[in-house]
């Protein structure tokens, strides 16, 4: 068990190399070990190309060996055409007797049907090495797949007596009231291209003039997502420089303008709720809300979270708009400079 233990771990190690890169898919790493030796390894870099199990059992240079091997992969092995075949059926292909799982995938498409495939073709198949470990690694696509909504993280910071913006007579003396460091705003950024879409409501977005972009970290352009119910904000504003996709919820219209898309909601009923359904329907697998403070507590209210990234700055503003508070065990902290990085999770 503690052997197989250590080749899982590699393939974990081997598949965070596609965080942020492999969007939609998950995140999947494989080794094939023969006699206790890794002699081949890879893992999914793109969506659309070759799968972790292809690319490990590509790199074995003597293939002969693979039908004395065992593969190790993270994640159950699909068993449909897709973009690319079916992974079973190279490994069933290629002889291998035996493969090692750490978590089951729960994509409809999948679901099991890749493990019975493969022990259906004489396959020994050993599941759940490693599987707490794998399910967090892919928790955007589980949360997706089985809540049916996006992976929800909630990111704010604030002052070290609890408050995320001062008292409006502080603020118009010109004091400085930033709370993040540079550092801290470089990790916000790396984040964002990890993510699949970041929200904000109206009133951050007057206030703030956000791009909600990636500028300080290498990654791909996030789909922006801003709820402004009467349609209130100007256009000349950053967020709507066509940078990204951008995303307007609203109570008037549903309309699609080149990058910027409408989509009409019925403010008399739940929006989390309907955000999630719309975000699910457009396959969006992860959603970092970043403000303000009534459109995180609307978040925290529904019940509708996952994560909080929670910054703790060194300020003492006094007065001003309370920070939200969340019912939540601390699963992790970090000291950044003068900021504390503080990180909650839901249930």
């Amino acid at each position: 068990m503690k052997d197989q233990e250590k080749f899982m771990k590699r393939c974990l190690e081997l598949a965070k190399n596609g965080l942020g890169l492999v969007y939609p898919n998950p995140m999947v790493g494989s080794v094939v070990v023969h006699n206790d030796v890794i002699i081949g390894e890879g893992w999914h870099q793109k969506a659309g190309g070759p799968h972790a199990e292809v690319k490990a059992i590509d790199s074995v240079k003597n293939k002969s060996l693979l039908a004395e091997s065992t593969l190790y992969v993270n994640l159950e092995p699909c068993s449909h055409h897709g973009r690319t075949p079916p992974c079973a059926d190279l490994i069933i292909r290629h002889g291998i007797k035996k493969v090692v799982i750490a978590a089951v995938d729960t994509n409809k498409q999948v679901g099991g049907k890749g493990i019975k495939r493969l022990q259906e073709h004489g396959v020994e198949v050993i599941v759940s090495v490693l599987e707490k470990e794998a399910r967090e690694l892919n928790k955007r696509f589980f949360t997706f797949h089985e809540k049916k909504r996006p992976y929800v993280i909630l990111k704010w910071a604030q002052s070290k007596d609890g408050y995320i913006f001062p008292d409006a007579k502080i603020a118009q003396k010109g004091l400085p009231f930033w709370i993040s460091n540079s550092y801290s705003l470089q990790r916000v950024h790396q984040w964002r291209a990890e993510e699949a879409s970041i929200l904000v409501g109206k009133n951050t977005v007057q206030q703030d003039n956000p791009k909600l972009n990636v500028r300080d970290f290498s990654g791909n352009s996030i789909l922006r997502i801003a709820i402004d119910r009467k349609l209130e904000l100007s256009h000349s504003m950053n967020f709507f420089d066509g940078s990204s996709d951008t995303i307007i919820y609203n109570e008037s219209k549903d309309e699609i303008i080149g990058q910027l898309s409408f989509v009409k909601l019925d403010f008399s009923e739940d929006i989390i709720a309907q955000i999630m359904q719309d975000l699910y329907e457009k396959e969006i697998q992860s959603l970092i809300v970043e403000g303000g403070a009534y459109t995180l507590n609307s978040f925290i209210g529904s019940g509708c979270w996952d994560e909080a990234r929670v910054f703790r700055g060194s300020q003492y503003f006094e007065k001003g708009l309370k920070a939200p508070e969340i019912d939540a065990e601390q699963v992790d902290k970090e000291q950044i400079d003068d900021n504390l990085l503080c990180i909650h999770k839901y249930n």
